[in-house]
């Protein structure tokens, strides 16, 4: 039997929750580096050096979710137990959809920007193949839908964290559970003993 399908009955496979996670801390990185660039002068070697770490990490946000997206095509997700309402499931569906939407997004805009500024787009000591044309004028409007989708990307994060933390203490279902990387450990403890003494 395929053992990424077994384990996909009980619990998230490894590397859908290390995918998550290292999602999560590169993206807390790719916004610390662009929000504190401003503490050194423009132009100095330090804030080039945040600059140019926002963009190769933010790539590799990209790569992190084609890899999850492939891995929840490849691999059922386990059961939400005790299985949430079915509004509660279209409200989630559209939420997954929404921060893949926005994690995908967010490195192509920024990948563009650089593309219509006619700047080179690093990545880990490669250069990338520019996608657009030099045009300063795009590179501007890009540059401010990033911004934008940035700020919201706030919310949608604070959103999805909100809503584990609400299934975990009030709907006390096992969807927080199942993403934490002892989940697998968690799955496979034998029920306790529930015997009567007569």
């Amino acid at each position: 039997m395929n053992t990424l399908r077994q384990d996909a009955r009980t619990v998230f496979h490894p590397l859908s929750i290390a995918t998550h996670w290292a999602t999560l801390v590169l993206l807390a990185a790719v916004y610390a580096l662009i929000e504190f660039k401003g503490i050194f002068p423009k132009g100095s070697d330090a804030r080039e050096a945040m600059k140019h770490w926002h963009f190769v990490l933010g790539l590799t946000v990209f790569g992190f979710v084609a890899l999850r997206l492939l891995l929840r095509a490849a691999v059922p997700a386990p059961a939400i137990v005790p299985a949430p309402a079915a509004w509660q499931q279209r409200v989630a569906t559209a939420m997954h959809v929404a921060l893949y939407a926005f994690l995908l997004a967010m490195p192509l805009l920024g990948w563009l920007t650089l593309s219509a500024k006619g700047t080179p787009v690093p990545f880990f000591g490669w250069e990338l193949p520019a996608l657009l044309a030099p045009d300063k004028e795009l590179a501007r409007s890009l540059k401010e839908v990033h911004e934008a989708i940035a700020t919201l990307g706030y919310a949608l994060v604070g959103v999805h964290a909100a809503a584990a933390l609400f299934h975990h203490y009030v709907m006390r279902d096992n969807t927080l559970v199942l993403m934490l990387p002892w989940a697998r450990r968690w799955a496979r403890k034998p029920a306790p003993s529930t015997l009567i003494e007569g």
